[in-house]
């Protein structure tokens, strides 16, 4: 009796949990919004079909796909140098970075851009569904960011 109400505990938890966040974990690098602290953790929001979302603690920015004019992903490889202190076979690992940047239009005619480091796990959704929804093809830095934005 307990196993089952621990599992059914369980599965209320992790729906709640999920949720809680119906965007992709990001963190915005920098950009021309003076209104966003530069490495501030949020997340972006694709599921509105109007409006691009992004959401910090203090702060809403909501950008109109049809300003959308530009998409670009690309990765950033950082050998583990600190793993290779406690193993040289670490020396062969590394770990990416993944990067998006949006370039939009604002109210005024301006062209601006936000640059976001978004999580392995959410960039195949969230270009497929950012290139739906602005019509814009994403340009990739190189082959590698193709192949994992692609699939």
């Amino acid at each position: 009796m307990r196993t089952i109400a621990f599992c059914v505990f369980s599965c209320l938890c992790a729906s709640v949990v999920s949720a809680a966040h119906s965007g992709s974990r990001v963190e915005y690098i920098g950009g021309t919004r003076p209104d966003i602290p530069s490495n501030g953790s949020g997340e972006i929001r694709v599921t509105d079909e109007t409006y691009f979302v992004f959401l910090t603690k203090h702060t809403r920015v909501k950008v109109p796909y049809s300003r959308i004019n530009m998409l670009e992903y690309g990765q950033k490889v950082n050998p583990r140098y600190l793993a290779a202190v406690i193993s040289p076979l670490f020396m062969l690992a590394k770990k990416r970075e993944h990067f998006l940047t949006i370039g939009f239009q604002n109210d005024n005619g301006h062209e601006e851009a936000m640059i976001f480091r978004i999580d392995k796990n959410d960039v195949r959704l969230a270009l497929v569904t950012l290139e739906a929804r602005t019509g814009q093809q994403v340009q990739f830095q190189d082959e590698d960011a193709r192949i994992a934005g692609k699939g």
